[in-house]
């Protein structure tokens, strides 16, 4: 969740959606997604939504406190309810992200969950993920987890060299992630993932190579692996522009997505994302779907993004600012956008494209199409699905992912 927010229309002070936006809702996926904004120190490559206690000492006075955090989050999650309306729908997918979810109680996660149970229901194979720092949970809290209703959890590995997590300002100990995974799988989660950054500033294709070697090693049945993004305004732009570390290299990154690919497809994994392969279809992160293929999605939380309908909306950022406004009985709301359906057919390619079934070519226009037919004989897509009418990524396509979908919408 990036700090900045964008412009928008003003957010009623109750909530309220178009009418439109309803329409049909109940036969729409729903899912909730849980922001928990607080950090026990913050990494230098992080520009999320996200505060330390020392970053929050005087500004939010006790709205912003940890300790009544789930309680504020609660509230948002019942106005979710008034704004949705009664009509029977049942949650797919909770995803409590951050920040770091479990610098929060255990219960006080488990009591997050239960408000969306309660207020909306969840289905019977609803996916229950929350990420978690490997520092911050032991067998007990991740058994609290699975009491509670988690099914799915996600822990931040990163690399599994020493020197990286310092370059990435990341507190772990080499090896803890691992351990971590089978923490996990005794406490019964069905589903793990591991995260990982290949391409930052020190890190060799050796130890990009390490650091999946030992995430297979651990046995989850799905990884995450992302390239470095330097950010405005983060420590790791400011110590790049010093010169003290070298700038990532897109040359770099290309050939470590390679290593990526060829090592995890040889243990077993199949890539269904650009950035995200899985050990089966279920290992797939449905949640992250519903974003991939716009579905309705609540995100609860400061700075927490939603879409319901074809309006997207944001809330406001601070911690403190966001309890106010729940006190108050208004809604959290900063901004929110009204998608026309050119919006909504852009951004179906926009997103689509990166998935292994590709994007109809039927949401393409001529421009699109034209550009299609070239990227198909540059060996961008797949000829077989595009045959069948879809734009699906190959390999080289997967690595030039973003330019290839400029051209489809353009």
């Amino acid at each position: 969740m990036p700090s900045a927010l964008p412009d928008g229309e003003p957010v009623p002070a109750d909530g309220a959606l178009p009418a439109s936006a309803l329409a049909g809702a109940a036969d729409r996926p729903l899912g909730f997604y849980l922001h928990v904004p607080y950090c026990a120190t913050r990494c230098g490559y992080c520009d999320f939504n996200t505060y330390t206690a020392t970053e929050l000492r005087g500004t939010g006075g006790v709205l912003a406190s940890r300790d009544n955090y789930a309680d504020t989050l609660v509230d948002e999650v019942r106005l979710a309810r008034k704004v949705l309306g009664d009509d029977p729908r049942e949650v797919r997918t909770v995803f409590v992200g951050g920040g770091t979810p479990t610098l929060l109680a255990a219960d006080d996660l488990v009591r997050m969950l239960r408000a969306v149970r309660e207020e909306f229901g969840l289905a019977p194979d609803a996916e229950i993920t929350t990420e978690a720092n490997p520092e911050s949970v032991d067998p007990a809290y991740l058994a609290a987890l699975r009491e509670g209703g988690f099914n799915r959890i996600s822990f931040g590995m990163q690399s599994a060299k020493q020197h990286v997590l310092r370059i990435l300002d990341r507190t772990h100990t080499p090896g803890r992630p691992e351990a971590c995974v089978a923490e996990a799988r005794a406490a019964g989660f069905d589903h793990v993932n591991l995260d990982l950054i290949y391409g930052t500033p020190g890190e060799s294709d050796d130890d990009w190579r390490a650091s999946l070697d030992a995430a297979l090693g651990a046995g989850p049945d799905h990884v995450s692996a992302y390239a470095l993004i330097v950010e405005e305004g983060t420590q790791l732009a400011r110590r790049i522009r010093r010169g003290e570390v070298p700038m990532t290299d897109d040359d770099v990154h290309a050939d470590r997505y390679l290593i990526a690919e060829e090592t995890l497809s040889a243990a077993g994994y199949d890539w269904y994302e650009v950035s995200n392969w899985a050990t089966s279809d279920a290992g797939r992160c449905l949640h992250n779907e519903l974003y991939w293929r716009g579905a309705d999605w609540w995100g609860a939380g400061p700075g927490a993004h939603s879409h319901v309908g074809g309006v997207r909306w944001w809330n406001v950022k601070h911690p403190g600012a966001y309890a106010a406004a729940l006190a108050a009985g208004k809604s959290p709301g900063a901004g929110r956008e009204i998608l026309t359906d050119e919006d909504r057919r852009v951004e179906r390619v926009l997103l689509e494209l990166r998935l292994r079934e590709g994007v109809p070519l039927s949401l393409l226009k001529e421009a699109g199409l034209a550009a299609s037919r070239r990227a198909l004989s540059e060996g961008l897509l797949e000829e077989g699905p595009y045959g069948e009418g879809r734009a699906v990524l190959t390999l080289r396509g997967r690595l030039l992912a973003d330019a290839v979908v400029r051209d489809l919408v353009d």
